[in-house]
Formats: C-alpha cells, structure tokens, sequence
C-alpha cells in the first residue's frame, strides 16, 4: 500500500512551518484509450461527450460507486471498518476514511485538458497516512486533511491529484495539541486551523503562508464545522454562536445561551452560510429543527424553525442551485429555504417519514446536492434517489441492494 506519511515538519520560530515534499508528481500522458496516471483502471477509460458524475457510498462491509444519472451501480469494492467518504474535489476522486489514514477511491471520471473521460472505478492503494484520520476541506485549489490522533495538517494542491502518479507532493503542519479538528486553506496560502486538546476545543488560529503565527481567537468553544464563503471568508461553528475570520476575527454570539453549529454548508457566491443549530445540549439523540443563517456581510446570525414536528440531523443539509438552504426532513421531504428570508420556498416528498439514530454512525438518510439534483439516500428501503430540486421530479431511483450510510459526488 502507498502510503503519505505524516511526518514533523519544519518550525519557524515556534509554530508549525510548511514545506515537506512527501510524494513525487508527474505530468499527464493520456493516450487514444484514456488512460491517464492513477489507477490501472484508467487505462480502459472511454472519451465521454461531457463530465460523468458519479457518487460514491459506503456501506457496512464497502463502498458503491454509482452512475449519478441512472443511478446504476457501477462499482462494489470490499473494505472493513466503519467507513466515511468526501469528494477530494478533482472531480475524480474520493477520500475513504480507513483505520490507515484517508484512502484513495478512483470514481473512473475524469475531464483533463477539456476532454472528459468514464471507466471503471477502483480502490487504489494509495493512502495519505493519518492517525485518526477526520476532517477533509476542499477549497480554492487546495485539498487540506486534519488527522484527529496527532494533529497533523496536511494539504496538497487538489489538481495534482488528477494527474499525479500515486500521491500528490503535500505541505504539512502540526497543531499544538493532538484534537478533533479542521484545518482551512485560504487562496492566499493562509492557514486557519482549530486550537484544542483532549480535553476540548477552544478557537481557531492564523498561519501565514511561511507558518507564522498571524492570529488567533479562543473564544469559540467546542469549536466544530467549517466553510468559507464569497470573498474568502471563513466561517467556523462554536457551541455558543458563529466564528468569522477576513482578515480578522468576529464572534456572533447564538441567540440561545447553548447554541451550537457543527456544520456549515457554503457556496462559492454566497456571502452567507447555513448551519446546523442544538439549543439544546441535554438533548437524546442527533434531532434538529432549526438551522442557522449567518450573513457575513452584515454579521448577521438567525436561526430558523423548520416546520412543526419536522427535524434533520447533520447529513441532512446542503446548498441548492439558487445558493437555497436545503434540508432533508424527518418527513421524508425536501425543504428549501431562502437564504436571506429565511423562508420556506417548496417542500417536496421524497421518502417514507424516518426517525434520528441512536448513534451518529447508524444509517439513517443523508443528502448531497450537485448541478441543481438532489441525491437523497433511503436506507430503509436500500435505495438512493435522485430529484430534481427545481420542480421536486424524482428522476431515478437506484436499488443498491445493500444499506447505504454516507455519500460523496465527484463531478467527472
């Protein structure tokens, strides 16, 4: 197995620094038969009229690769272990959270040089090496992977996973403590990373792109989520309100003494970012049934009721073509809500009413939104569904024949 290890890097005066080159990265070659470097799979790989989209899901025992137009499944690749999935963002490749670190699932799509190719999926064996592999964030051109059990900040150039032959070339930093955290990227090089320990989290810090120490803001407790909307803003989750950072940090304070967002969704043009919401921290189960809206130009955070007896958990939340907060709901329904109004705008019947689980790892529906469709998963029926979210269409449905748990989408 190819592995990235994540070794100490360099220090500038006493923070993290950058700079260590892990793997080698080669140019493309494709030929008349597609293939490109990668996966062996990519040597039968067929020129396609326009990007393929495919979504990958995990399930008890492996991961599906699916035909996100038909939703037939093209791909079943055994792997153990209780699996999580995110797209790398070079519209080919997933990340596969592995008791190794963050393995390599080729999804067999690609477009390079304006030219757009499909074939088989593959599980490499490349891996990028972690100790409790946890976060992946995707942002600009750059792809940033935070492992939990050390620390460890690593980020490589997302294109260069396309073409390289094996492992990208990375940058790496280490945090001060070993926690669950997340690491962001700006298009500057600046590096915001979460500060904590065992024992907790407590804020976010600023690098510059030589590792220096810019910045930091320790007043975002339980720090969680992540996302960075138009104009390079980032935005964290606390558990009493909201962290912003452009260029400096402001702290929105939830209008609830425990409110807290532990994930943030984001668009490229939208200054605002959706959020799950608890208000509750005494609260059984993974429930909710109001979101967060944070408007960073007017450092604004609301919070929004769904509709009575509707809640969501956290795979339940996406962004939708309008820049729209999308929910699925415990009533089995799509709910769009206007960003700015906060509104409900359409609800649209999708699956059979579904309660939380009892622990987060359980099965139970999740949602991605990719080109303006819906793909909601249905694990009591071991289905997925795709829906048009402009008129609520389902148009497929998919038969997996196994229970889906979490889903990605490259975008071919």
């Amino acid at each position: 197995m190819n592995t990235a290890r994540l070794t100490s890097p360099w220090r500038l005066a006493t923070v993290g620094a950058v700079g260590l080159l892990v793997a080698g990265c080669s140019s493309p070659a494709d030929d008349a038969s597609g293939s490109a470097p990668g996966s062996s799979a990519a040597a039968s790989a067929e020129s396609v009229a326009a990007p393929q989209p495919r979504i990958t899901l995990t399930y008890d025992g492996g991961l599906l690769v699916l035909d996100a137009d038909t939703l037939e499944v093209v791909g079943d690749h055994a792997l153990d272990g209780f699996l999580r999935v995110n797209a790398a963002g070079d519209g080919r490749h997933s990340l596969v959270t592995t008791e190794e670190g963050f393995q390599v699932l080729d999804a067999g799509v690609w477009t390079d040089g304006g030219q757009s190719w499909a074939g088989p999926s593959a599980l490499t064996d490349d891996v990028f090496a972690a100790d409790t592999a946890g976060h992946v964030v995707v942002h600009g051109d750059r792809t940033v992977l935070f492992a939990d059990g050390t620390g460890d900040i690593t980020s490589f150039t997302t294109a260069d996973l396309l073409t390289a032959d094996g492992l990208p070339e990375t940058r790496e930093w280490t945090s001060e403590a070993a926690h669950h955290g997340v690491a962001i990227e700006l298009e500057d090089g600046t590096l915001l990373s979460t500060l904590g320990d065992e024992e907790g989290r407590t804020g976010v810090r600023v690098l510059d792109a030589d590792g220096q120490e810019t910045a930091r803001n320790e007043q975002c407790p339980g720090v969680h989520g992540e996302g960075t909307v138009a104009g390079d803003v980032a935005v964290f989750g606390c558990e009493d309100g909201i962290l912003i950072y452009d260029g400096e940090f402001t702290k929105l304070t939830a209008p609830d003494t425990y409110g807290r967002t532990g994930n943030i969704f984001t668009t490229e043009d939208s200054p605002v970012a959706v959020g799950d919401y608890n208000d509750d921290p005494d609260a059984e189960g993974y429930e909710l049934t109001r979101v967060a809206l944070v408007d960073t130009t007017t450092d604004q955070l609301t919070v929004v009721p769904l509709p009575d007896g509707v809640a969501y958990t956290f795979r339940d939340l996406a962004r939708g073509p309008q820049d729209e907060a999308v929910v699925l709901g415990t009533d089995g329904a799509l709910h769009l809500i206007d960003e700015q109004t906060g509104q409900l705008t359409a609800s649209y019947p999708v699956i059979d009413a579904w309660e939380g689980p009892a622990e987060w790892q359980d099965p139970h529906p999740a949602l991605k939104v990719h080109d303006g469709i819906a793909y909601v998963t249905d694990p009591a029926a071991d289905a997925v569904h795709a829906v048009d979210l402009a008129t609520g269409e389902v148009l497929a449905t998919g038969d997996l024949g196994v229970t889906p748990v979490e889903i990605a989408v490259v975008t071919g």
